[in-house]
């Protein structure tokens, strides 16, 4: 006897994985083209000359060109390499043991925290729950911030649109909600974030308390588009999986357009046209497919928050105005409002929740009603305020709102960090509006 382990060599050839030659590299142009036998979503090894193999998928076919995108950045490739077909692919992880976990779209870890074990594998694509078997929103989503709770009601399963530009409070406000949720668990998507600020986030936006409660599926900018597109999928599939099983599942993608301009990458790449703004038509379906996955289900629920991001506050470019139609809401950030300090800087006159009403009693609609028009009587009269052409005593009601207007503000502003309890938002909601007799 040579001293063999029989039995580790047995395991070790059993447990490797098979891969079936299929041809070899023809051609990298922002593309790789291989003449191998694959289907659409099948993923391939790419086998360089030094180094590790290059994970790519199938993204399309001509005859027997099988066209793939690489998920990780790839170098030093050359015609005549070896493609390996590993099957079908586009599976992640799943289960309670992602809980304070950061990984990426293919479930790889990034936290330095060990291996991920005790998951089962769930496939990243899935349809949207039976337009029939959809439980209605009935319960409000309290997330702690007055502005939302008083005037912009959110309900478990409904999906917010939070539109904002950059640097204006979108990832705070993110966290803050996160943070304080009533949901089972969270799953937070960061979507073509820049890599400095992923750290932050987890640290100092989410905070420890926050992290223990979320999964968190990370694709930065500079990754391939591929990636970008797969880490949203994936982030779905993990939500769906608590929601099948009964769970509340705060669900928040950051940013839905940059998932938008990685599947335009891809869309340009196979060969789609570009239609409005240079957006493909896959762009559209994609952020359809998105929303609609999310929501009530038969048991269980996501409640979703999904960012915008909008150029000098334009609400009707392509991304922002599909996606508008799309979400039951919409929070509107203003820069205007968080360049005087005012946090969190939520343009309340321009936002709208569309089931608030299906989750509030009558009286807190007619406070939240009269807080509204508070805000739209003081707005008519705010030029002639700054220039002092305004004379009190003109008007009975423009004067109570310039009466009440530092309180409304007072009511509406919050610290970071600071949570109110439903019940404190509704009574400082009624005391403000049972002064409003217009």
């Amino acid at each position: 006897m040579l001293g063999l382990d029989l039995s580790a060599m047995s395991r070790s050839i059993t447990q490797t994985p098979l891969y079936s030659i299929g041809g070899r590299l023809r051609s990298v142009t922002g593309i790789m083209t291989s003449a191998i036998p694959a289907a659409v979503g099948d993923h391939c090894y790419i086998i360089p000359q030094r180094g590790e193999p290059v994970l790519a998928e199938v993204i399309g076919f001509e005859r027997d060109i099988a066209y793939m995108l690489p998920f990780d950045p790839a170098d030093d490739l050359r015609p005549g390499m070896p493609v390996m077909r590993k099957g079908k692919g586009a599976t992640i992880p799943v289960g309670g043991n992602l809980l304070g976990r950061v990984i990426d779209g293919l479930g790889r870890p990034l936290d330095h925290r060990g291996p991920i074990t005790g998951c089962s594998m769930k496939s990243v694509h899935g349809a949207a729950p039976p337009a029939l078997e959809r439980q209605p929103i009935r319960q409000p989503f309290v997330t702690g911030i007055r502005a939302i709770d008083a005037v912009l009601t959110c309900g478990r399963g409904q999906r917010i649109g939070i539109f904002a530009g950059s640097g204006v409070g979108k990832s705070t406000l993110l966290g803050e909600i996160a943070k304080g949720s009533q949901a089972d668990v969270n799953v937070i998507a960061l979507i073509g974030e820049r890599g400095r600020e992923v750290k932050p986030f987890l640290d100092d936006v989410l905070g420890e308390e926050g992290r223990q409660r979320s999964i968190v599926v990370v694709a930065t900018c500079e990754q391939t588009p591929l990636m970008r597109v797969r880490a949203a999928q994936a982030a779905i599939a993990i939500a769906d999986f608590f929601r099948e099983r009964g769970g509340n599942v705060l669900f928040v993608i950051d940013s839905l357009t940059r998932l938008a301009l990685a599947q335009r990458e891809l869309g340009l790449l196979r060969g789609e046209p570009p239609s409005s703004r240079g957006y493909t038509p896959s762009v559209f379906t994609t952020l359809a497919n998105t929303v609609e996955r999310l929501g009530n289900a038969a048991v269980g629920g996501i409640t979703a928050l999904l960012t915008v991001l909008v150029d000098g506050g334009d609400l009707d470019e392509p991304i922002a105005d599909y996606v508008r139609g799309l979400v039951d809401g919409h929070i509107v950030l203003d820069r205007k409002l968080a360049e005087r300090g005012f946090y969190p800087a939520i343009d309340v006159a321009r936002s709208i929740s569309r089931v608030a009403t299906d989750v509030v009693d009558k009286a807190h609609a007619q406070a939240a009603r009269k807080l509204r028009a508070i805000l739209a009587t003081y707005a008519e009269v705010q030029d002639l305020l700054r220039i002092g052409a305004y004379v009190r005593g003109s008007n009975a009601a423009i004067d109570k709102a310039i009466e009440l207007m530092p309180r409304v503000e007072k009511f509406l502003k919050q610290d970071i960090g600071e949570r109110s309890r439903f019940e404190q938002t509704r009574a400082g909601l009624f005391q403000l509006a049972e002064e409003w007799k217009f």
